[in-house]
């Protein structure tokens, strides 16, 4: 998505959880300071080169659901992408899976990774108002490729194609550099493992928004955008509802 169908949406989610642009570009700024020269550079072509033309999996971390269990998956003239989001990383890595790309804003478990960014993978490292002290404390350590991201307008080092959660920010990121189509394992918007009653009832107001998202990308992406469901069928997104004046 470009950033001129997305920063009107973004507004909305800015206002609705109170965060500070300045934070967020202060953010945006350390990040960027903080990224190897090799990763300053524009950022889109190196994902691009890794997802266009193939299938991209977006990998989640729904409760039970495990890796994407990929000897069921038809295969094609090129194997797919793994994209994982976040937490999904270990989940991959546990399973043998090495993803392409992972996307992430470092509340997970960063050292998986970074093992896996060792092992190949171009982590997408999303900065924003109040992960300035993950960012300060990891970016350093990722021994390879880098991209930064920020909920901003884009800047030549830093992308922002849409998406607000890890798990959706990937899929945009996966349809606007040409996927030949977006496949989500792994996603549940109903549940989370936060027993704090206000983290909670805020942890779950960020899902409804990126079930939201997703919705809007199933109607307006240029891929098609698939769940791929625990028996092995894939089905056309229906997560949510894409209409825009929802809150």
């Amino acid at each position: 998505m470009e950033y001129a169908q997305w920063a009107p949406r973004y507004a909305r989610i800015r206002e609705e959880f109170g965060f500070d642009l300045d934070h967020e570009a202060a953010a945006a700024d350390l990040l960027e300071r903080l990224l190897p020269p090799s990763a300053r550079s524009d950022p889109l072509p190196r994902v691009r080169a890794r997802v266009e033309g193939r299938e991209a999996i977006i990998v989640g971390l729904a409760p039970n659901a495990g890796p994407p269990p990929l000897w069921r998956h038809p295969a094609g003239d090129r194997p797919p992408c793994l994209i994982a989001a976040d937490g999904a990383t270990a989940t991959c890595l546990a399973a043998g899976l090495v993803p392409s790309v992972i996307v992430t804003d470092l509340d997970g478990p960063v050292a998986s990774e970074i093992a896996a960014n060792r092992r190949g993978s171009l982590v997408v490292v999303h900065a924003h108002g109040d992960n300035q002290p993950a960012v300060r404390e990891w970016v350093p350590q990722f021994p390879g490729e880098l991209a930064g991201s920020w909920a901003g307008e884009p800047r030549p080092g830093l992308l922002d194609v849409g998406g607000f959660t890890d798990g959706d920010r990937a899929a945009y990121l996966a349809d606007h550099v040409g996927a030949t189509r977006v496949v989500l394992w792994g996603f549940d918007f109903d549940h989370t493992a936060e027993t704090d009653p206000a983290k909670r009832r805020r942890k779950l107001a960020k899902l409804d928004w990126a079930r939201r998202l997703l919705a809007i990308l199933a109607k307006e992406g240029r891929a098609p955008l698939l769940t791929w469901r625990p028996d092995g069928t894939l089905a056309p997104y229906e997560g949510g509802n894409a209409v825009e004046s929802t809150r």
